[in-house]
């Protein structure tokens, strides 16, 4: 053995903590008289909770510091494990706190909340209780599954996008969608259809995107695929044959080319194999049609209590004129303008915003100009061609909105600005610019929108001293 190297171990350990990608920590110190000096080790692995007692295979090879290794057995669980829930050693990173008992999960992101408003000097009294679900199984509307290339369907492993798990259930999938991934698993079989190999960028089959509603019942499937579907058009016939004779609440099957080498889910053409483009969805009252390209709140439930908290902080009157920033399809724009004088909504992505113009059309609502434009673009014209708005929403991507569209927020100065953030430490980084400008925090509400993940949603109120 060459002079730091360390054979492989077999090490009995406990997990000290998880972190906010719901990862599970341990910092294992060997003992002195192994010739390491008290070498200390981190060890990184999934599916744990804190105090789980596991046993991982580690190798050491060149004295490594950091080992990522999927644990060989549960020893002992710690005290906030589910013990309801199955363990497995090789499912997928879709929900890495599955395992933590509900209460903890809940208990686990308000902490999240906490230390990442504490760090950036704001007062934590403020944070309100977390509101989770009364039932916080099977809630997503929308599930996008990778097909592997030796046959897998299902969703890649925890930090390893090579590797994709095959999906036979999931706690937060409805059954529709389990069933219909079987389904298309057999099809696939059947015809001896390839998945995708990222490394050698070959295979037909790359992701399958499923899309319920739970008020109007309606199902979308979607694959993307490397070929037309012309290709191979006995196949694609009895797709559609299975499928539909399967759910009678199919109401949009759809075909997309992909052959872009990128990992990101994209579409070159679409094509539509059964039923219209696009389904009906429902949120607080209020009616939608989405498309597989549509942004809309995967968990209908906690979105319509995040709508309802928005609009009770705002305070929301018909004297009142809103601007709803990153407005997407009108999520949030609809039930503002209905409860407003005027709503202003602005959307780089030039297909949401027609979708939020046909949504509010849809939805009788006469009180609303949408326009695409990036977020620093969109308020610097907005004035001139609208007005002023009094009451600023936005609702931004996960890196969230950023230092100069927050400074563009706060040279508008509305009174009132509400931030709808699924990312707490880009949340309270965008927060800090705003309080540069004289806002202040008022209230914090966290919401549980996706159970058995990390992932936590906040409604912050700030207004302008």
């Amino acid at each position: 053995m060459r002079k730091g190297d360390y054979p492989t171990e077999v090490l009995d350990v406990e997990i000290d903590y998880v972190d906010s990608k719901g990862r599970g920590f341990v910092h294992y110190t060997h003992a002195p008289d192994r010739g390491s000096n008290g070498r200390t080790l981190k060890i990184i692995t999934s599916n744990v909770v804190p105090g789980d007692v596991v046993r991982v295979t580690v190798d050491n090879a060149k004295g490594r510091y950091k080992a990522v290794v999927p644990y060989d057995k549960l020893l002992k669980p710690g005290p906030t494990r589910n013990l309801d829930m199955p363990t497995h050693f090789d499912v997928s990173g879709a929900a890495p706190l599955q395992y933590m008992k509900y209460p903890d999960q809940l208990e686990f992101k308000a902490n999240i909340v906490k230390e990442s408003l504490e760090q950036a000097g704001f007062d934590t009294a403020l944070i309100q209780p977390i509101i989770g679900m009364d039932e916080p199984n099977r809630y997503r509307n929308k599930m996008e599954l990778s097909f592997g290339p030796t046959g897998e369907l299902g969703m890649h492993q925890q930090g390893n996008y090579r590797k994709v798990i095959d999906l036979n259930d999931s706690v937060i999938a409805p059954k529709v969608m389990i069933e219909v991934k079987h389904i298309v698993s057999q099809w696939q079989k059947d015809y001896d259809f390839k998945g995708y190999d990222k490394d050698k960028h070959t295979g037909l089959l790359r992701n399958l995107m499923m899309r319920t509603s739970f008020e109007t019942g309606e199902l979308m499937v979607v694959v993307y695929a490397t070929e037309k579907p012309e290709a191979h058009p006995e196949a694609v016939e009895d797709l559609k044959d299975r499928l539909s004779e399967a759910f009678p609440s199919l109401a949009s099957l759809v075909w997309i080319e992909y052959t872009n080498i990128s990992g990101r889910i994209q579409s070159e053409e679409s094509f539509t194999l059964y039923g219209r483009d696009y389904i009906y969805d429902e949120l607080g009252g209020y009616r939608y049609r989405i498309w597989h390209d549509t942004f809309f709140q995967p968990n209908p439930i906690q979105a319509d209590k995040m709508v309802d908290y928005a609009l009770e902080m705002a305070d929301v009157n018909d004297d009142m004129r809103v601007l709803d920033l990153f407005c997407g399809v009108g999520t949030f724009s609809l039930p503002f303008a209905k409860r407003s004088k005027e709503l202003a909504g602005i959307e780089i992505v030039e297909t949401s915003i027609e979708s939020a113009k046909r949504n509010a059309k849809d939805n009788g609502l006469d009180n609303t100009f949408f326009m695409a434009s990036d977020a620093r673009r969109g308020m610097k014209e907005l004035p001139e061609i609208w007005g002023q708005p009094d009451l600023l929403l936005l609702d931004p991507p996960r890196s969230g909105a950023g230092g100069k569209v927050m400074r563009s927020i706060g040279r508008l100065g509305t009174d009132k600005v509400i931030y709808v953030s699924c990312n707490p430490k880009s949340l309270a980084e965008d927060l800090v610019w705003l309080r540069d400008f004289g806002y202040e925090l008022k209230t914090v509400q966290p919401i549980d929108q996706f159970p058995h993940t990390p992932h936590v949603e906040c409604v912050v109120l700030m207004e302008k001293k």
